[in-house]
């Protein structure tokens, strides 16, 4: 059986991992779709993508420093609670700077961020069963053959 813990190195790679290929297929998309510039909506990604891994960062300690889950289950209801409130807090930041920087209402931002949502949503499905599969079939081997120490 693979080990289950995962070393901060690998957690690093894993969420570079995910925002590098993200950002390599949302910009062209980003930009076809919305009729601008690559760079444009690249330089928009890159600024989100720094911003919701800052965010995930904070939102997550305030999050199991306030509901331990020593102290409360993380069923479906406080899991989807979870998550909105990560997207809802993000979604503060990210609809003003993409209206800023796309020189768009905050209506249109809104319906891009929601069109991001949408793509992000089955991405992260996506590239997660991945890596869970290259990680049994090549990491975990390789982690499991190191002698401990």
């Amino acid at each position: 059986m693979p080990p289950q813990t995962k070393s901060l190195t690998e957690r690093i790679l894993h969420a570079v991992g995910f925002e590098a290929l993200l950002l390599s297929l949302s910009a062209p998309l980003g930009a076809w779709l919305l009729d601008r510039s690559t760079t444009q909506v690249g330089l928009l990604s890159l600024i989100i993508s720094l911003t919701a891994m800052l965010w995930n960062v904070i939102y997550n300690a305030a999050f199991d420093r306030l509901w331990p889950a020593t102290r409360i289950a993380r069923t479906v209801r406080v899991r989807a609670l979870h998550a909105s409130g990560f997207e809802g807090g993000l979604a503060l930041v990210c609809i003003p700077l993409t209206a800023l920087m796309l020189h768009m209402s905050l209506i249109e931002a809104f319906m891009v961020e929601a069109g991001l949502v949408l793509f992000i949503l089955p991405y992260t499905m996506a590239y997660n069963w991945l890596y869970d599969v290259v990680r049994e079939r090549w990491i975990a081997p390789r982690l499991a053959a190191r002698p401990r120490a």
